[in-house]
């Protein structure tokens, strides 16, 4: 598995900051493929920005409003997102790099889930000191 990751920056909108983009993808061996497939990993989270759904009280204008703000600030990246590749917009570098090391530490850890994918049906030797 490869991540590959990119950086872009996106100009402010009138006396605004700019938006910064982190674009995330992986390369994938035939092999990973089908062991993401043979085992329907693909709806695995990896990644999720402003998990906490806000207390709201369903009558009021204020309620929905807080609603349509989470829906556009909540994000997650999936098993999935990641092969088809995924834009994810930060108001501020700290965020972006933020961001970028969850990803990469989420892409560690599910490469040790394909390896032991990988590894079934078969015996692995370890050697003890």
């Amino acid at each position: 598995m490869k991540l590959l990751l990119r950086r872009n920056q996106k100009p402010a909108m009138v006396m605004g900051s700019p938006t910064f983009t982190l674009e995330v993808r992986a390369e994938l061996t035939p092999e990973e493929k089908a062991d993401i497939e043979k085992y329907k990993l693909g709806n695995t989270l990896l990644y999720v920005r402003n998990p906490n759904v806000p207390d709201v009280d369903g009558g009021t204008l204020g309620g929905l409003a807080s609603m349509i703000k989470w829906r556009i600030t909540n994000l997650t990246v999936s098993v999935k997102d990641l092969l088809q590749g995924k834009r994810i917009d930060c108001k501020d570098i700290m965020e972006m790099l933020g961001a970028e090391d969850q990803i990469k530490e989420a892409a560690q850890n599910f490469k040790a889930v394909l390896r032991a994918a990988a590894g079934f049906g078969g015996e692995e030797v370890v050697a003890i000191q």
